[in-house]
């Protein structure tokens, strides 16, 4: 299946330059990028924002992380995404059966998480949903377990999660094959 719309031809040089860094980094074709391209000005938003997403930060674990944008992925249903935001999850400790539950939401049982990251995937759900369900005590909970620097950065990442899911979806994008298997909420 293909995007809605095409890549657009001629694609201003510097731009061609940042896709063209972004697959060589990801070893992907990426569609959205190449999308992007019809309108330089929102291309260049979506690159800083891209740019400035955390995936590492001294503090906070990489798990965490990415168990934050597997979680905000899977809740916004973008098949792109969650084959993107999967990909590598084994290197950060994460394995299948993790992230099958995450999928499943059956990780309650799983004596694989720690409390934080518990936190973090009511946290990444409640953000997720339309309209957000984030109260206070799950925001005061979440500021016992994270210092201020480690809340804005899993509220971003999140949010940009969100970006691009609405992003992919309005325009068809689908996997780029990052993960070798579908992840995508089973159908009730």
């Amino acid at each position: 299946m293909s995007p809605v719309i095409p890549e657009p031809p001629g694609t201003n040089p510097l731009l061609w330059l940042g896709i063209r860094i972004a697959e060589r980094v990801t070893g992907r074709r990426m569609v959205p990028a190449r999308l992007l391209a019809w309108s330089p000005r929102t291309a260049l938003g979506a690159g800083a924002l891209e740019a400035t997403a955390a995936h590492r930060i001294p503090g906070l674990n990489p798990r965490v992380l990415k168990i934050a944008r597997i979680t905000a992925s899977l809740t916004a249903n973008c098949a792109f995404c969650i084959d993107m935001n999967a990909h590598g999850h084994r290197e950060v400790g994460l394995s299948d059966e993790d992230v099958y539950a995450l999928r499943d939401g059956t990780e309650d049982g799983r004596t694989g998480f720690s409390p934080a990251e518990h936190l973090v995937i009511a946290y990444a759900r409640g953000l997720s949903a339309s309209p957000v369900a984030v109260d206070e005590d799950l925001l005061g909970r979440m500021a016992e377990a994270f210092d201020e620097r480690q809340l804005v950065v899993l509220a971003s990442t999140i949010a940009s999660v969100h970006y691009w899911a609405r992003f992919n979806q309005g325009l068809g994008v689908t996997p780029a094959g990052f993960g070798e298997h579908c992840l995508l909420p089973p159908a009730h």
